[in-house]
């Protein structure tokens, strides 16, 4: 690969991979690049520290053209490469990684020794021969981790440290969810529920995020499939204990008496907002945050995207043309759980199986809609599952697919009630479940210290306790 081409390709992939941007943004200099790649790498850092945000080729087009100091020559072979950095192309990220890490290596040690030639031959304005060292060893000191490595015998108290920590997290009010998470949600994850069409993903997630609230967190529901009035419509069921279609029976000062007691018994707030199928992307939910926090100085705890695979790729919208479903979902996952990470709290959203899945009353991974690389991604991953059989008992049963919180092995699959008139999910007993051969009985998590982690002493493995 020349040098020209690893230039474009660095500069292709921080506009187009979000892991790669990343990992590498924070070591990259303009020093590393030539010509009109260094130019257009400026107003790329530049764009990113003014708005936040990846510019579009346009918006770069724009800045460049407004810069006006550059040749005709400079200018036009600028504008000839922008159309390529715009264009996708999937790399591996470990073997470009490893390449943007020895190019720039390679450039700033020629650098150097280009400098250091300066210096000898008098011509450096502010630095002498003895410097020389220094500029070389800088250069050869550059590298993509400050961090050599966690020593296992020596780093002993930092370790006992992180295990005994509390860890702050979402905590559920469903106790086998509390389980399967030691506790909650921790913050900068992504969390998925997978399931058919009607069996109750926006029921899960409107819950969820009834429950939040009335655990004093401030939450934000964004959705993508329903309006904002039907969401709110689900979490008055909920949290008012009203049956949906009764809610327009109620007359005015009941719903607002009953809506008045919900706000006295929590310092939580809920903000919904909807976007149009298909349309928002991660730029759209950062900006949202921004002007949440400015103008009604409002920081959630947790965000609900309502729902993933009805989202948009800020990445490949800006990348045009066709991309497989492959790519664009697995993208989306990457930027949701960036936002998740940049504004340090847990993501909850859902997706839908295939169609084969829809029926399946055992879903796994392979059911997951249009993307395997959704699973590579997420932190924890569920599946809902309804039959006839739960149906009649007022059952659900989730399933875990991936857990990177706990033993997957332990409580894989477990039921919950659910009251679909009100909109609720409750605790029930397992041995009452139709299924309950299939039903997993853990251990039974302690709620006292929900929302943190268990403290040793009450910590129990396998009928020990430690």
């Amino acid at each position: 690969m020349t040098e020209i081409n690893l230039e474009q390709t660095i500069l292709r992939n921080l506009l187009t991979n979000d892991a790669y941007m990343r990992k590498v943004a924070p070591f990259l200099a303009p020093e590393y690049f030539e010509g009109a790649y260094k130019s257009i790498f400026k107003e790329f850092t530049a764009y990113i520290a003014k708005y936040n945000n990846l510019p579009s080729k346009e918006a770069l087009k724009i800045e460049i053209d407004s810069e006006g100091r550059m040749s005709d020559e400079h200018y036009r072979h600028t504008m000839d490469i922008l159309p390529d950095i715009f264009t996708y192309a999937e790399e591996d990220l470990t073997w470009l990684l490893e390449r943007t890490e020895k190019g720039c290596q390679d450039r700033a040690v020629f650098n150097a020794v280009m400098e250091s030639i300066t210096i000898i031959d008098g011509k450096h304005q502010e630095l002498s021969k003895n410097a020389i060292p220094e500029v070389l060893s800088k250069a050869l000191s550059v590298s993509f981790d400050t961090n050599i490595g966690h020593d296992y015998l020596e780093n002993v108290d930092s370790r006992w440290d992180f295990y005994t920590m509390d860890e702050e997290r979402m905590p559920w009010d469903l106790d086998y969810f509390n389980r399967i998470t030691k506790g909650g949600l921790p913050n900068k994850t992504l969390n998925i529920a997978l399931a058919g069409t009607g069996v109750g993903k926006s029921l899960f997630m409107c819950h969820a995020a009834a429950a939040a609230m009335s655990q004093n967190k401030n939450v934000l529901y964004i959705t993508l499939e329903m309006s904002e009035e039907r969401i709110a419509e689900r979490i008055d069921a909920n949290l008012l204990n009203v049956p949906i279609d009764q809610l327009e029976h109620l007359t005015k000062d009941m719903f607002a008496s009953r809506v008045k007691k919900v706000a006295d018994k929590t310092t939580g707030k809920l903000i919904i907002k909807e976007y149009p199928t298909g349309s928002a992307h991660s730029n759209h939910f950062r900006a949202l945050l921004n002007e949440l926090k400015l103008k009604k100085k409002f920081t959630p705890d947790i965000i609900f995207v309502d729902y993933l695979n009805i989202c948009s790729s800020s990445r490949m919208k800006a990348m045009g043309g066709a991309i497989n479903s492959y790519t664009y979902i697995k993208s989306i996952a990457e930027e949701l759980r960036g936002l998740a990470v940049e504004f340090d709290v847990p993501v909850v959203s859902a997706t839908q199986t295939t169609r084969s899945g829809y029926s399946n009353d055992d879903v796994g991974l392979e059911d997951t809609s249009e993307s395997f690389g959704l699973p590579a991604t997420a932190d924890l991953m569920f599946a809902l599952i309804s039959n006839d059989e739960l149906n009649a008992q007022g059952q659900i049963m989730v399933k875990q697919l991936k857990n990177r919180y706990n033993d997957i092995g332990q409580n894989q699959r477990f039921v919950v009630g659910i009251d679909r008139s009100k909109m609720r999910l409750f605790d029930v007993d397992q041995n009452d479940s139709p299924l309950n051969k299939e039903v997993d009985h853990g251990p039974v998590f302690d709620k006292s210290n929900s929302g943190q982690r268990i403290s040793s002493e009450k910590m129990n493995f396998d009928g020990f306790t430690l």
